[in-house]
């Protein structure tokens, strides 16, 4: 534990103060965005998701359905599944490269399709990427956790 503690304490002094400034400051500015598009989901705002999602959108539901960016808007406008609460157990973020923040984690999505309410909990990768200044949801990836048995819910 102390060596651990040690390497780590090691590892900040070679990080230079102006980059783990920017650092700080894309992984704030990146919590922001992803926060604005939960908001943004739960209220089926097209024009505001269209605004944080990248053009080139890769989006792999945890059914393993893959969406562009226009099919994911056009998905979340018919409301055949309203999101109602993303309940975030873990959320971690790392800057990847210059304008490139990785966001994985493990959420507990409430919505509601025709049959009902439904949960889904899912482990996700998310790569975040600054275009013109602005954060932008390049792409989303998120797998089910299994039931205790194994089995997929």
């Amino acid at each position: 534990m102390k060596r651990t503690l040690a390497a780590l304490l090691f590892a900040l002094c070679l990080v230079p103060p102006g980059v783990r400034a920017e650092n700080e400051a894309a992984v704030t500015a990146v919590r922001a965005a992803d926060d604005a598009r939960v908001a943004a989901t739960i209220a089926a705002d097209r024009a505001r998701l269209e605004a944080l999602y990248s053009d080139e959108l890769y989006y792999a539901h945890s059914s393993g359905k893959v969406d562009d960016k226009a099919e994911h808007l056009a998905g979340l406008a018919k409301r055949s599944n309203a999101y109602e609460k993303f309940d975030y157990r873990t959320r971690e973020f790392r800057v990847i490269g210059p304008g490139l923040v990785q966001m994985t984690g493990r959420v507990l999505i409430h919505s509601r399709n025709a049959k009902g309410p439904t949960r889904n909990d899912v482990n996700f990768l998310a790569v975040w990427r600054e275009e013109q200044g602005q954060w932008r949801l390049l792409a989303w990836q998120a797998c089910k956790n299994p039931l205790p048995d194994g089995t997929p819910k």
